[in-house]
């Protein structure tokens, strides 16, 4: 009874059993199952609420504290080759399964039978923006519009900018830095309260999802959505587990030390609802506070995994299902255009849709109305985007701070085993790449090791 009790008390176990019973109410009580959607929206606009003060606090004070700046032009330069990389993969490998299975050979939509109506709330936010213009979006016209509007970009070009304007004054700065570091604390004892909510949260969100859409509507693009979910287990598991092996720890014991963000992403379908509590996970199993703030914001718009697989598959299925005949060549500018507008996405509502609405209107040869064939399952697909880009986004952390020398494997080892002996100090280990951090008694102090677990 005991063991039953501390098992029950434990949130990736709850939130589990509240995605069933969502599951179970929704195909139940479909009616009573739609007024529930609030639950998940409440708490994924909690999670955003304190996102942006999260990322721009631990920025700044992980950047302040950086007494090498050259090893920020390092970790970025590394960290945008890793995302492109791997944001190319996963396109890569969408596009190669949707050929191999064809989910929509054999369903012969006309596409001029649609009603493209429905999706006229995503076509008509399609932008074609220039190189230029996307350079120039990054500066925010104030940082509080920045902040407001929960932009992930301009938020992290301040952020920086204000982070390395601190490390260059010195100890002039450390009242500053001390602030922003307690203001973090904060805003990770709020997210500790909201956690609090999880299970609710999934319960609401997934009995709307099956309420609203039900298994019936579905069945006949089940076969795109299997598709799509063996897509990303063999992206995580051969893909991200090679990269884990190669970063020297173990994908399936990271997964499980990750475990209660991933159920939480499962039941909300939504990445942004755990960036928060992945950053804080990641500085305590020994990554650098620096490279966490750095690579985990940026990481959601230029490295989303999830998202590249689905774009490349949701494309050629629609050209499948509406018997549009694309060359190889078109398939490879299938690729190349969606590498660009893949980025920059973050944040934005109903983001997927709206990128692939983009990258089908450059095109001009697959129908864009074919969107409309994707309606029914887009929001049973997102719970497998949203799972991948978390991972991938988290790997990717783990894989670029050992990359620059910024983690303590074997403490990691540790801490994923449930090993690790309690630390002393809360910051982590940064070796040869960021040589030390600011001490307790506001001089320099040689690091020791990463934080508390």
């Amino acid at each position: 009874m005991r063991k039953l009790k501390k098992l029950l008390g434990m949130l990736y176990v709850q939130v589990l059993l509240a995605v069933a019973a969502g599951i179970a109410l929704g195909a139940l009580y479909p009616t009573l199952a739609v007024d529930l959607k609030p639950f998940g929206d409440g708490f994924v606009k909690l999670i955003k609420m304190v996102f942006a003060p999260v990322i721009f606090a631990t920025i700044v004070v992980g950047i302040a504290r950086l007494e090498n700046m050259k090893e920020l032009g390092r970790v970025g330069l590394r960290a945008l080759i890793y995302f492109e990389v791997l944001s190319t993969f996963a396109l890569g490998i969408g596009l190669l399964v949707v050929n191999l299975v064809g989910p929509g050979v054999g369903m012969n939509v006309d596409p001029h039978t649609l009603d493209s109506r429905s999706i006229a709330n995503y076509t008509s936010q399609v932008k074609h923006d220039t190189f230029s213009g996307f350079i120039l979006q990054l500066i925010p016209s104030s940082i509080v519009d920045a902040l407001a509007k929960n932009d992930i970009l301009q938020i992290l070009v301040f952020a920086v900018m204000l982070g390395v304007a601190l490390a260059r004054m010195g100890k002039k700065a450390e009242i500053v830095i001390n602030v922003f570091d307690s203001f973090s604390h904060a805003m990770f004892s709020i997210v500790r309260m909201i956690m609090r909510v999880a299970p609710l949260a999934a319960f609401g969100a997934m009995a709307f999802t099956v309420g609203k859409y039900g298994f019936g509507s579905i069945i006949s693009l089940a076969k795109l959505m299997a598709t799509m979910y063996l897509t990303c287990f063999l992206f995580v598991f051969i893909v991200l587990g090679g990269i884990a092996r190669l970063s020297g720890f173990s994908l399936w014991k990271f997964l499980k030390y990750l475990k209660e963000e991933i159920f939480t992403v499962l039941g909300t379908s939504s990445s942004e609802s755990v960036v928060p509590q992945v950053m804080n996970k990641l500085e305590r199993v020994g990554c650098s506070r620096s490279v966490v703030g750095l690579v985990v914001p940026s990481g959601l718009t230029f490295n989303p995994d999830g998202q590249c697989i689905y774009y490349t598959m949701a494309a050629i299925f629609i050209a499948q299902a509406t018997n549009t005949p694309l060359t190889l060549m078109d398939q490879v500018v299938v690729l190349g255009v969606l590498m660009l507008t893949s980025k920059g996405s973050a944040g934005v509502t109903g983001s997927g849709f709206i990128t692939l609405a983009a990258t089908l209107a450059s095109l001009g040869k697959i129908p864009v109305e074919g969107m409309v064939l994707l309606l029914g399952v887009d929001r049973f697909m997102s719970e497998a985007r949203a799972i991948t880009n978390t991972i991938g986004n988290a790997v990717g952390t783990m894989a670029i701070a050992k990359w620059v020398g910024a983690v303590d494997i074997q403490r990691a080892r540790e801490v994923m085993d449930g090993s690790a002996a309690p630390m002393v100090t809360e910051e982590p280990t940064l070796v040869p790449a960021f040589a030390s951090v600011t001490g307790d008694d506001g001089g320099r102090a040689p690091l020791a090791s990463p934080a508390a677990a």
